[in-house]
């Protein structure tokens, strides 16, 4: 839909950092092995090294003892040299050309990427990144170009000459080219960081990294950037203070320590597992949702990683080789003797600033509800691009056997609920689960008596407070919302797993023979509210309301409405002309949208009062205004806006109707190009589905 274009626009540099990042992620990540490998031989045997002053103090008429010694020097005959010179570099060429077409592209990118080596003085970590890629590209369009084309017998003849070839002319573009071009910016940022060295300008780069951590472009920062440099300088100096600036897990564990002592429920119980698995496992990404839920802490994140910095540059710290993943054994592996006092110092002071300004804004924060994580996971995760494996135990308690009673909870439990329960069960029975009951409920009448509860984001910790030993899922689109995807995806996983561990007394999974009794209450308390009608039940239920439920005259084809504002008073004035319900009900509907908005995507709006409004209700009524251009509603394109005003359940059969049009692109055509009331009626309430 059009409306969610300008998010889309507002991010989309973020996204393409993101991308960037998990390629060079990609890339090097696999190979982390070869760099630790290469850090530790450093440790050893480098002219510091700690195996080295053990040789040279012994004595060694025959020469044995030094020919084992100078193996792994940087000079000539040394296997540390070759391995940043050639070895790392060629093998995440080699790696990048893979991800792109496999072993040709591997191969191709290989090549090309000795090109590189030969024509700069510095470690091709960068040109690598570049070549690689680009050889499995071209060669994976070479291929297209000729793919069916070739006699039968000289395919092994054509890809092995024009992978020989392709590799040639990317090794000479290579070392004429791209190798200087990538020596020359090496050069300059090196320069740039000893300007921010000296200058004392260097603790600010937190300012821009720890953000970047937490929208996942850390992996651009890290992987394409930092690296590349801080082996660079590791080959001159012996380290590079380059490997600690993102890798610090100071910040992060301040953080969680301040959730620790003064977070609050969820949030409070999982922030000390969080840590051990942030400092001694590396995996950052396990605060982010933390971060995420109460945006305000990266602001500790940001001191605490200029503390680090700032006390690493006071100590002219560094690390041998990349610390990943950033964990502190990690860190420790490759921290050289002399800096192993600042790299603690560093972590300590890091952790200290973190951890007090954390728990000062977690003290000043006037939200006394608890933080919600799983919203937050939900949110790093979109971030992200995929799951994540560490965080998914942020998402709140684990649910133990099979779901069978979810609630889709809103304010007035009477517009929103029932079009985002329709949708959804819709799409559970097409998936198979029949045993699944969906329901829609005022969050003021909820019971700790649920499996799942979904809600608007805006409303999950009111609905949280009354269920919370359910799980909760937050949506912003009730029409289209991909959440309603990983519900079907949670009970295809929960359901099976709990079927194959039934009870030997009730034959149901353990939940469900603990829940059956109130769940079902529940469920049959709320029958009304089930929403199952079909076609010949939505007709039925209009003639009970005297065949006005929606009336003809409250059906406009061409609004005068500009604003949400005005749509929502222009809808509203319909019921009231209708004699549906009283002009307060209007101030209602305003109120219930300043709450919550009632947009529920696909173009449609369905704005209703607030569940106090109800007294203002005469009867069930439901209008219907479209608009020649849609209507601005909250920075999404309303084209179609039906008002709702539910005395009882009467009209939770026609909602459940309204949604299963506006999810067939077909009918929303029709109602697009509907001339005549008649017509939008007969598309809303006849059309079986």
């Amino acid at each position: 839909m059009s409306a969610a274009s300008p998010p889309e626009k507002k991010s989309g540099l973020r996204v393409r950092v993101q991308k960037l990042g998990t390629g060079l992620s990609n890339m090097v990540m696999p190979n982390i092995g070869a760099f630790i490998a290469w850090g530790l031989l450093t440790a050893l045997f480098i002219e510091a090294g700690w195996l080295t002053g053990i040789f040279d103090s012994l004595k060694d008429p025959d020469g044995w003892v030094a020919e084992i010694g100078g193996w792994g020097a940087y000079e000539d005959g040394g296997v540390v040299a070759p391995m940043i010179t050639y070895l790392l570099p060629i093998i995440i060429a080699y790696t990048g050309g893979r991800m792109v077409h496999g072993n040709r592209g591997a191969v191709v990118g290989a090549i090309a990427t000795m090109g590189v080596i030969a024509g700069a003085d510095v470690p091709m970590f960068l040109g690598a990144m570049i070549m690689g890629p680009l050889g499995g590209w071209l060669m994976k369009h070479l291929d297209g170009l000729w793919e069916g084309k070739i006699r039968p017998g000289f395919e092994m003849l054509v890809d092995n000459f024009s992978a020989g070839i392709l590799g040639l002319l990317l090794a000479i573009l290579g070392f004429f080219g791209v190798g200087p071009i990538v020596e020359a910016f090496t050069r300059a940022a090196g320069n740039a960081v000893d300007f921010l060295v000296e200058a004392n300008l260097l603790p600010f780069t937190s300012i821009f990294i720890e953000p970047a951590k937490v929208l996942f472009l850390n992996n651009a920062i890290n992987h394409g950037v930092l690296t590349p440099l801080g082996t660079a300088e590791a080959v001159e100096t012996g380290k590079s203070i380059l490997f600690l600036l993102e890798t610090n897990p100071g910040p992060g564990l301040g953080i969680l320590l301040a959730f620790s002592f003064f977070g609050k429920g969820f949030a409070k119980a999982t922030a000390p597992g969080a840590a051990i698995i942030q400092v001694f496992g590396g995996i950052h990404e396990i605060y982010f949702p933390y971060v995420l839920a109460k945006p305000k802490l990266i602001l500790a994140a940001i001191l605490g990683g200029m503390t680090g910095v700032f006390i690493n540059v006071i100590f002219a710290t560094g690390l041998r080789a990349p610390a990943a993943p950033g964990s502190i054994i990690a860190i420790y592996a490759q921290t050289p003797g002399d800096s192993f006092l600042g790299v603690t110092l560093a972590v300590l002071g890091a952790t200290t600033v973190s951890f007090l300004v954390s728990a000062v804004l977690l003290k000043a924060d006037r939200n006394k509800d608890d933080t919600d994580l799983a919203a937050a996971t939900a949110s790093m995760e979109s971030m992200k691009g995929k799951k994540s494996s560490v965080a998914s135990a942020l998402a709140g308690p684990e649910h133990q056997g099979a779901i069978h009673d979810i609630v889709f909870a809103c304010d007035a439990g009477m517009g929103s609920s029932a079009m985002g329960a329709s949708v959804l069960r819709k799409k559970i029975k097409q998936a198979g689960h029949q045993d699944v009951t969906v329901v829609n409920q005022a969050i003021s009448n909820l019971t700790d008596t649920h499996d799942l509860v979904v809600t608007h984001e805006d409303l999950t910790d009111r609905a949280r407070q009354s269920t919370p030993s359910a799980i909760h899922v937050s949506v912003d689109d009730f029409m289209s919302s991909p959440r309603y995807d990983e519900i079907v995806e949670m009970l295809g996983r929960t359901n099976v797993e709990a079927s194959d561990q039934p009870d030997a007394d009730t034959g149901h999974g353990p939940r469900h023979a603990a829940g059956t009794a109130t769940a079902g209450a529940a469920v049959a308390a709320a029958a009304g509210t089930a929403v199952q009608q079909s076609a010949s039940e939505v007709s039925q239920a209009d003639a009970d309301t005297g065949g006005n439920v929606l009336a003809l005259e409250s059906i406009v084809l061409h609004g005068s409405a500009t604003t949400a504002a005005e749509a929502i008073t222009e809808a509203g004035q319909l019921l009231v002309t209708a004699g549906a319900v009283d002009p307060s009900y209007v101030d209602a509907m305003h109120d219930r949208e300043k709450s919550v908005s009632t947009f529920m995507g696909n173009g449609l709006a369905i704005p209703h009062g607030t569940n106090d409004a109800k007294v203002s209700i005469r009867r069930t009524g439901i209008s219907f205004v479209r608009y020649d251009q849609p209507v601005d509603w909250n920075g999404k394109q309303a084209e179609f806006v039906v008002g709702i005003a539910g005395a009882g359940k009467d009209h939770l059969a026609l909602l459940n109707q309204i949604a299963q049009v506006f999810l067939d692109a077909d009918q929303v055509a029709r109602l697009r190009a509907a001339d005549s009331p008649e017509e939008v009626s007969h598309t809303l309430l006849v059309v079986d589905r």
